[in-house]
């Protein structure tokens, strides 16, 4: 019976988890686009905004001028259907996996910019956010909690395979030789 309470705190341990990296990434979403200040919602604010983050995005001296408007464009739509993705639970070792490799770019990134000395505003959640050990503690945290779950992801996947596999055996009736 252990055994089965400790199944059971992993599902709900997953189940949060999963749902706070899927309001994390929804989030980000949403501050990235979300029209200026006075501004209704419609596809021209949603591209100022996007416009905006381009910025932030060229603040890091990571890319060249071709890609920083594309990447700054189609990065909070990708995250928006990543968290939404992640809220489905759908696929969950795919979906966690991919956010594992995401946020480990973010945060390979921003540390990268810390380690330069660049005082940039970090675009996580949209603009006026300093780049700074509290940004780099925070995203190290949901990098480390993306890990857990997409290895509680995999872990329960494994589980399931192997249950199955032991109830198909069970079923089968064994010949008398």
């Amino acid at each position: 019976m252990a055994d089965e309470a400790r199944w059971n705190i992993g599902r709900v341990l997953l189940l949060i988890g999963r749902l706070a990296l899927a309001g994390v990434f929804l989030f980000a979403a949403y501050a990235k686009m979300k029209p200026q200040a006075g501004l209704p919602w419609s596809a021209a604010s949603v591209r100022t905004s996007l416009s905006m983050f381009a910025l932030q995005v060229d603040s890091y001296q990571l890319l060249p001028e071709t890609l920083v408007s594309p990447v700054a464009h189609l990065l909070p739509p990708f995250e928006l259907f990543l968290g939404l993705w992640l809220l489905s639970g759908i696929a969950l070792r795919y979906s966690s996996l991919v956010t594992t490799l995401l946020i480990a770019g973010f945060f390979a990134v921003m540390v990268r910019t810390f380690a330069l000395g660049l005082e940039i505003n970090c675009g996580c959640f949209g603009p006026g956010e300093q780049l700074g050990k509290k940004t780099l503690l925070r995203d190290g945290s949901f990098l480390a909690l993306s890990l857990a779950v997409t290895i509680g992801a995999f872990l329960i996947r494994r589980r399931q395979a192997e249950s199955a596999a032991s109830d198909s055996t069970a079923s089968v009736p064994q010949r008398a030789e």
